[in-house]
């Protein structure tokens, strides 16, 4: 299982949101590239970028952050980034300055046939994010609750060759109420693509429970307010993770 730090960029700053609540925002850190190293240091193997003004504004809003970022890790461990990137054009800028993966999630909701000339254009790089309150998929950096339940918009990409699908559980994100295995387990197993689980994340327990899915088809999960506010020591939680392997 592998765990994923989460960066989440506003106005160039790393922040964590609750529930997806702008206003929500606390500011952890003026410095989002000393954090993506705190991260590596401590033995992250991959980090979860989100540009959340670019997810509001639909382009990108934290280019420069990010940038700093790459230039501070991308040689050393993957970085994949969501938010505002609902273009090929955008798509190949950030791949080119060294991301590993970017992530559509609005764009997939609204056009899916993105998708899949997103996995043509740049195979084996593209994650669907789906972010979703009481099973239903949000969009616009969740201020629109749609009609499409994820496991049925899930489906729709399994021939598109992402390779993996982040879910979030918009009700757990960022509130330490703990993980949505269930929900997350039922996705994984509804589609032949990998799941990430995000939202909620909060104590070893939750490691614990998520590696009992593995199997289930649930590959790594993203962590953000917890390890941020010490209710995981993220060195211990993937040792964890690893020994439960």
């Amino acid at each position: 299982m592998l765990l994923i730090p989460a960066i989440d960029l506003k106005e160039g700053r790393c922040v964590r949101l609750k529930q997806g609540l702008m206003e929500q925002a606390t500011v952890f850190s003026d410095s989002p590239a000393e954090m993506a190293l705190h991260w590596r240091n401590q033995g992250a193997r991959r980090l979860h970028l989100v540009d959340l003004n670019g997810a509001f504004a639909g382009v990108p809003q934290n280019f420069p952050a990010i940038k700093e970022i790459l230039a501070a890790v991308a040689k050393d461990i993957p970085v994949q980034l969501g938010g505002g990137i609902r273009d090929l054009g955008t798509i190949e800028k950030y791949l080119d300055l060294g991301l590993t993966d970017v992530i559509i999630g609005t764009a997939a909701v609204k056009n899916p046939e993105f998708v899949r000339e997103a996995c043509k254009a740049f195979p084996g790089q593209i994650i669907v994010g789906l972010d979703a309150k009481d099973g239903m998929v949000a969009i616009d950096g969740w201020a629109t609750v749609t009609e499409h339940h994820v496991v049925d918009l899930a489906k729709r990409f399994e021939d598109d060759g992402v390779n993996s699908i982040i879910y979030t559980d918009i009700g757990r994100d960022g509130m330490m109420s703990g993980v949505n295995i269930e929900a997350t387990v039922k996705l994984a197993q509804s589609v032949n693509i990998p799941i990430i689980a995000s939202g909620g994340l909060t104590n070893l327990d939750d490691i614990r429970a998520l590696c009992a899915v593995e199997k289930e088809g649930v590959s790594g999960a993203i962590t953000g307010r917890a390890i941020y506010e010490g209710s995981i020591n993220f060195a211990q939680a993937q040792k964890l993770a690893d020994s439960l392997a």
